[in-house]
């Protein structure tokens, strides 16, 4: 596939639309939609700057999932605690703010934090972090008035019924099902038995 030109042709608040023109393996031209978060001047700025991360957060062996609403597709889904970089935000910061708007919890450790990959794939360039950490403190909701959230932290036997009865979103899903294996298993240290206070009845 040769990309040969690449039009603005749609500019939303949070979304550019854009059509690229591409000449197929037959020789033939081939036009195909895709959005990104950023303002593209040529196709080699696609994919090149990361929006946001996705955080998969455990804390005394369970993991932190929030069963939220997402407009986009009218229902509740499980997801991963996630947003977008601010401008000159480093990731670490935005993990930190991220995890703190949206549970109320802090980050004690991050244990890693992978490479940028792509979100979608499919229709955008759109490409995000995903951190691993551990989590602490206590929850309450900083979210805003148009975001409807419900965080908890799952064991693994509750996580593993989860997957086969609600929907999520695919990154929620995977991480999901190797925490459900064991992949995430917390290390704690001596001393650290009280790192996160869970809501009464988890």
């Amino acid at each position: 596939m040769k990309l040969l030109r690449m039009e603005k042709v749609g500019d939303g608040k949070f979304l550019k639309n854009y059509e690229l023109t591409y000449l197929n393996k037959a020789g033939r031209e081939k036009k195909y939609e895709m959005v990104s978060r950023r303002e593209l001047s040529s196709p080699e700025d696609l994919g090149q700057t990361p929006s946001g991360v996705s955080i998969v957060a455990v804390c005394q062996g369970k993991m932190l999932l929030l069963h939220e609403f997402r407009m986009g597709i009218n229902r509740n889904v499980y997801n991963l605690c996630a947003g977008m970089l601010e401008e000159g935000e480093s990731v670490e910061d935005c993990i930190q703010r991220e995890l703190y708007e949206e549970t109320g919890l802090s980050v004690k450790r991050i244990r890693d934090i992978l490479p940028a990959s792509f979100a979608a794939v499919a229709f955008s360039d759109v490409t995000t972090y995903i951190a691993i950490v551990e989590a602490e403190g206590e929850m309450f909701d900083h979210t805003s008035e148009n975001e409807q959230i419900d965080s908890r932290f799952y064991t693994r036997e509750e996580v593993r019924e989860l997957i086969q009865t609600e929907q999520f979103s695919s990154r929620a899903q995977l991480a999901a099902y190797f925490f459900a294996l064991g992949a995430l298993t917390e290390e704690r240290e001596s001393g650290d038995e009280n790192i996160c206070i869970l809501p009464a009845g988890i």
